[in-house]
């Protein structure tokens, strides 16, 4: 085992959003108008959706315009998630207006200028947008662009298989997407007492998985890279059960139907429980 390192993912972008633009160019109407895993949006619902995140980085980030906020204080998480999804679908209702053409058109011009400015930040500075999924209130930058890397993959894969496109599964596109997933397990296990030293393994099978290991260092849990001698409790699961579990796309007891899970089952099954995505 040894600790975990930043994923620095700012290099695949640009060549992700090019196959992006490549799978929507010859979309039919008929396939633009496909319902996809994201409840109540189509495909060009979800392609609006990666639009409006660039823009809204673009001009708060790189432009300095000020954040829309909500109209009361949020209380907690439950408002942050509640607010995050009036903006999105204010966004997307606004954005059927649009014709696939022009929504491609935004893709590629402002798209590419987000890739860009995401590539030149400094990956150890600050985040801008700390990753509240894994707890945090301040984040490393490469943490901040890990995570919207792993929001164009899996929206993209959404697409894909509601087009039944060929898969972006390569170890090259999916190892990241999970190891920054992952990345949110010491949060998703705050509330976890066990004794000092305990480890709970969790294996991906698969090209682009790996194996991993949350270990008990008190006060908290930390996240290891490799595989422990004798975990408390150990998980395995394919790369496409997890990626999806992570993402709302199956519920943890589906994702359980697939998986193996051995040992402490009451310890491992909070492995379930990880979301990696603000929704």
């Amino acid at each position: 085992m040894k600790p975990v390192e930043p994923i620095l993912v700012a290099e695949c972008l640009r060549p992700l959003r090019t196959l992006l633009l490549d799978l929507l160019r010859p979309l039919s109407a008929e396939q633009w108008e496909r319902p996809t895993a994201c409840a109540g949006w189509t495909v060009r619902d979800v392609a609006a959706h990666l639009l409006d995140g660039g823009l809204r980085r673009l001009s708060s980030q790189r432009d300095g315009a000020r954040l829309v906020g909500p109209e009361t204080p949020l209380s907690g998480p439950g408002d942050l998630v509640a607010f995050l999804n009036q903006l999105n679908a204010e966004w997307v209702t606004a954005a059927r207006r649009l014709s696939p053409q022009l929504l491609i058109d935004l893709l590629e011009r402002y798209g590419g200028q987000e890739d860009d400015f995401l590539a030149g930040l400094d990956p150890f500075g600050e985040a801008f947008f700390p990753v509240a999924w894994a707890g945090e209130e301040r984040s490393a930058a490469w943490f901040d662009v890990a995570r919207e890397y792993t929001e164009k993959w899996h929206h993209q894969q959404q697409i894909r298989d509601a087009v039944d496109a060929p898969p972006l599964t390569a170890r090259r596109w999916l190892h990241p997407v999970l190891d920054t997933f992952l990345r949110g397990l010491p949060h998703a296990f705050r509330h976890v007492d066990a004794e000092d030293g305990t480890e709970v393994g969790v294996v991906l099978r698969g090209d682009a998985g790996g194996s991993w290991t949350l270990r008990r260092q008190a006060p908290r849990w930390v996240l290891w890279v490799g595989e422990a001698g004798s975990p408390a409790a150990r998980v395995g699961m394919d790369a496409d059960t997890a990626w999806r579990l992570f993402t709302k796309g199956l519920s943890p007891r589906e994702a359980r139907q697939r998986a193996e899970l051995s040992g402490a089952s009451a310890l491992g099954g909070r492995v379930f429980d990880l979301v990696a995505v603000m929704a």
